[in-house]
């Protein structure tokens, strides 16, 4: 039998029944761990479904890898590639590839009756995934693109269409600055909208047979090949095995590739991204911290209220490790008790915000119209458990005065 643990339940049954003087403490403590733990998980669920957010926005406009000739800058308007067959097939045999797709770019200038704005067309064919984009179109539709007929087609950003005051349907005419002059003239098909600014604000899309139209390209030739992958945490790996797919290709007469990821390609939006792991740390460290201070109150109290038992305990023969068990035992009780409720407050906001997006945000300022919910279970338990372990262990601290109180002294008093 383990008799500190019967103890411990015996001293939390009279702690409930009778008007004990340490029940507010304790009753403030247990609070401070549920409001604790609630705001511990919802401020991992907000920061990582922000980051996921961004993330995969950023991904869906620029893929994960980008295969483009070596010489490329950081230009729009960059070296052709041809399409090659064999680091195709390389590239669809390597394990963790999930799409292909080849791409174009050129920039141009969109010019209405009252007004004009560049912009950059991305060429596509027709393995260009469209999940994404229609999912986020706002008015119309995506377009295909097959290999007999040129797309006259167009899809737009939200802002594009606001700021040039068009619409789907209508007619718009693109003109590109080269020599000679160019200009082609599109259908609008769609207007998307991903929240993304910095993309929006630039990118529309066309049939990649214009960009190799325009400028004077094969129809073998391409700006290069988007590469999208299963597992993002392989990002690197993948890149160097691409890498090494690349260098295979250096021989007389072909042109060197260069291998590009998304996190190289879009640093500054990534180390901002790696910045919010620091601010959720610091957030997790303070209210561990302020739950632990509210716990040590708490066990100090019942300890000067037990004080006599104590004593009598220790005259009995009871070791100072026991007697401490005794009141770490009803430690952790409280401490699962609030991590209970905390569970229940913090997955209940959660749940109600991914569900009805409550709470909302401005665009302009975060990409995103509603706080992000990426609530998972193995955080849930992560930060259960860390927070029981890291607040019994602090409490070992406090409960070591209880090797201080003298059998003889506390007898001799009550």
């Amino acid at each position: 039998m383990n008799t500190e643990l019967f103890i411990a339940k015996r001293i939390q049954k009279e702690t409930r029944e009778e008007k004990a003087i340490s029940r507010p403490i304790i009753g403030i403590a247990v609070l401070g761990i549920a409001l604790g733990l609630a705001v511990m998980i919802l401020s991992v669920a907000i920061a990582t479904g922000f980051k996921e957010e961004i993330r995969n926005k950023t991904i869906n406009f620029g893929s994960h890898i980008q295969l483009v000739h070596f010489d490329s800058n950081q230009s729009y308007e960059m070296a052709p590639i041809e399409r090659n067959p064999i680091i195709r097939n390389e590239l669809d045999e390597l394990a963790g590839i999930r799409h292909i797709q080849p791409f174009a770019l050129k920039a141009g200038i969109v010019k209405t009756r009252n007004n004009m704005q560049g912009i950059v067309l991305k060429g596509v064919d027709k393995d260009y995934d469209w999940s994404y984009f229609d999912s986020v179109m706002r008015k119309g539709k995506t377009f295909r693109v097959n290999d007999s007929i040129t797309s006259n087609e167009i899809i737009i950003s939200e802002s594009l269409a606001n700021a040039l005051s068009l619409d789907t349907n209508q007619r718009v005419r693109v003109y590109f600055v080269q020599n000679p002059p160019r200009a082609r003239i599109f259908t609008i098909s769609g207007i998307y909208n991903t929240g993304l600014s910095d993309f929006d604000d630039k990118f529309a899309f066309i049939d990649l047979k214009h960009i190799q139209a325009l400028n004077d390209w094969q129809p073998n030739q391409i700006s290069g090949y988007e590469i999208f992958i299963d597992d993002f945490e392989k990002l690197e790996p993948l890149t160097t095995d691409i890498r090494d797919i690349a260098n295979m290709m250096l021989e007389p007469g072909v042109k060197p590739l260069k291998v590009v990821n998304i996190k190289q390609k879009y640093y500054q939006t990534f180390s901002w991204l790696r910045v919010l792991d620091m601010n959720v740390w610091i957030i997790l460290t303070l209210i561990i911290l302020v739950a632990s201070i509210n716990m040590i109150s708490g066990l100090l109290i019942l300890i000067l209220e037990r004080t006599p038992m104590i004593g009598l305990l220790k005259a009995l023969g009871s070791r100072n490790w026991s007697v401490r068990k005794i009141f770490l035992y009803q430690a952790s009780y409280l401490i699962g008790k609030g991590l209970l409720w905390g569970n229940a407050i913090g997955i209940g906001i959660a749940a109600l915000q991914a569900k009805f997006k409550l709470f909302r945000l401005d665009p302009e300022s975060y990409y995103l119209d509603s706080i992000p919910i990426n609530l998972k279970l193995w955080h849930i338990l992560s930060l259960n458990a860390g927070t029981l372990l890291i607040v019994v262990l602090i409490l070992l601290i406090p409960s070591y005065i209880i090797t201080r109180i003298s059998p003889e002294k506390t007898i001799r008093f009550d």
